[in-house]
């Protein structure tokens, strides 16, 4: 039989502002210098509650409500306050999912209960003996509903018609972090001087991420010939990442200084 969920769920406002009210009640003293940062950090600004993953792509992810948070967290000991304004140069790159293995999730509008794997990947629990198989008796309790509106960050997989398709606790371990569950990889940095780009071409491979950096005193950017993407206006010490999920080369040109061409070489 198909199985179906009913509980009563927050609003969608009740589940964005949860996670900030925890987050609140820590002390969050006032930062001006900017906090040196790494991959896997968790962060949050002063003024605002929302704790962002930084992911190993140089994006911030976003949690959207605290039990997708706590499926990867048991607390907010190691989540770091750094000024706003540092926060607001770090790009947002989507939303957090639950990691893998340790909740099954249904919508409201959808009487399917599934399973979440990696990358996002929601699987069908054709049954409840299959479910009793994966997550004991109790299994009724290990369901989350998940707001309409992010449901779109996760894809529908393949069927889980038994245990040999889908181990929880097997799914789980093979994940170490946030970044390995969305694939994330390193950006490459693409420097900007007032003499020019330090490099005229750059390769990389589909889904990674160029940061472009203005490091001269002087306005820059990196506009793409056909103007379909660019940086914007970068000042001095301005960042800008955008990933490239098509191979092909990409040529762009300063539109600060047009003699400064470049080119990405994206390779699949």
């Amino acid at each position: 039989m198909t199985l179906t969920h009913v509980r009563l769920s927050l609003s969608v406002a009740a589940l964005l502002c949860v996670i900030g009210v925890s987050v609140l009640a820590l002390a969050v003293p006032k930062t001006q210098a900017l906090i040196a940062l790494e991959s896997g950090d968790l962060i949050r600004g002063e003024s605002f509650s929302a704790v962002y993953y930084l992911g190993a792509d140089g994006f911030r992810y976003v949690f959207p409500n605290d039990k997708a948070y706590f499926t990867w967290y048991t607390d907010f000991d190691d989540v770091l306050v750094i000024s706003d304004a540092q926060l607001s140069d770090i790009q947002i790159g989507g939303n957090v999912t639950y990691k893998p293995g340790v909740k099954m999730v249904k919508i409201n509008t959808d009487p399917k209960t599934y399973a979440v794997d990696a990358g996002g990947t929601l699987r069908h629990v054709a049954t409840e003996a299959v479910a009793v198989a994966l997550y004991g008796t109790a299994w009724n309790t290990q369901i989350d509903d998940i707001a309409d509106g992010f449901f779109p960050n996760y894809t529908i997989g393949e069927q889980v018609l038994s245990l040999s398709d889908f181990t929880p606790s097997l799914v789980t371990a093979d994940i170490i972090d946030i970044s390995t569950d969305k694939n994330l990889v390193e950006s490459v940095d693409f420097i900007i001087t007032d003499d020019g780009y330090e490099s005229i071409d750059i390769t990389i491979d589909v889904g990674q991420g160029v940061r472009f950096i203005n490091e001269g005193t002087q306005n820059h950017s990196a506009t793409a010939d056909d103007l379909s993407w660019g940086t914007g206006t970068l000042m001095t010490s301005d960042t800008f990442i955008r990933k490239f999920e098509e191979p092909g080369t990409y040529t762009f040109f300063d539109s600060y200084d047009s003699s400064n061409t470049g080119a990405i070489y994206v390779e699949d």
